[in-house]
């Protein structure tokens, strides 16, 4: 509220208010009304459209029968629902899902902020270094992906003949169901691991130099002791951040199974992206889909607030 109405409401609240007075409070909180949804609306407005009423849609769509391209459906209820948490193949992928987010999220942050303190410990080629890691987050996963199935091929491919080279043993990465899950998570690691860097480098720079030198002070001399005791604690709302990030995108991945693998073999890297498009698009089950979308919305809202509440705890902000 503005002055000029508080000193109103204050001019209100006694015994001598004019009634001229009482309407131009009242035209002030209409005006300061017209205002803040003025600003909020438009917003307001977007988030409806672009994500509430999708997401209502979707969940109206699950409760039917609906096939793609049909002209016609029929309500089923939460049958759709039933089916879906009985098939081997939704809890294959969701087992799946969970096991690559375990892998990526951890590998990301830990490498991410490993390199973060490399670089900015050293005193030369920060920028060829900041632009080498960064260079995988900004390139198209599609092409790298591609390059990833050529660099992992049984016979020709580099990793292969490099582990032959020194006589270690060789595997078909992509088409065995005990490598192929690894091999996508570090791949997601890649993927995501130029994003972690660069924003821990920003944290890094964020850190004042007084914290390190009360540390000296105090006998954290040692460069574990600086990190265990400003370093990291000082990083906390990056590290949340960066950990919210990167298991949202690890739970969204997609590009890289439906390219590498096509979920297979068998049902070792399907994911729950990669599921949804397969019934929504390839099987035509519309009503099927969107139960495992609803299913992978709530899974993922579930999981962000509970990190967010957890990590929030634990985080020192200045």
């Amino acid at each position: 509220m503005s002055i000029a109405a508080s000193s109103l409401e204050d001019e209100a609240g006694s015994a001598s208010v004019t009634p001229a007075a009482r309407k131009a409070l009242r035209h002030q909180r209409i005006a300061e009304t017209l205002a803040a949804w003025s600003l909020a609306g438009p917003a307001l407005i977007l988030l409806v459209v672009l994500f509430f009423l999708p997401v209502f849609a979707v969940f109206l769509v699950a409760l039917t029968d609906w096939q793609f391209g049909a002209t016609s459906l029929a309500f089923v209820g939460f049958g759709n629902f039933e089916e879906l948490f009985a098939d081997q193949g939704f809890r294959a992928s969701f087992v799946n899902t969970i096991v690559y987010v375990v892998i990526v999220v951890p590998g990301t942050i830990v490498l991410g902020l490993v390199i973060a303190l490399l670089i900015e410990s050293g005193k030369s080629c920060r920028a060829f270094y900041r632009a080498v890691h960064f260079l995988p987050f900004m390139a198209t996963l599609t092409a790298m992906a591609i390059a990833w199935e050529a660099l992992l091929h049984p016979t020709i491919g580099l990793v292969n003949q490099t582990l032959a080279g020194f006589g270690l043993p060789t595997a078909n990465w992509l088409r065995d169901e005990a490598t192929v899950l690894p091999v996508l998570a570090v791949i997601g690691i890649w993927q995501n691991l130029g994003y972690a860097m660069v924003l821990f480098l920003a944290g890094l720079k964020s850190i004042p130099q007084d914290l390190y030198d009360a540390a000296d002070i105090d006998g954290a001399d040692l460069w574990l002791d600086r990190l265990r005791t400003v370093t990291l604690p000082m990083l906390g709302p990056v590290t949340m951040f960066v950990f919210i990030v990167v298991a949202l995108k690890a739970f969204e991945t997609f590009d890289t199974v439906q390219i590498l693998t096509q979920g297979g073999p068998g049902h070792a890297s399907e994911m729950l992206l990669f599921t949804l498009y397969r019934e929504s698009f390839q099987y035509l089950r519309t009503g099927y889909g969107a139960s495992v979308a609803v299913v992978f919305l709530a899974i993922v809202v579930a999981l962000t607030l509970i990190q967010a509440r957890v990590m929030d705890k634990r985080v020192h902000y200045q």
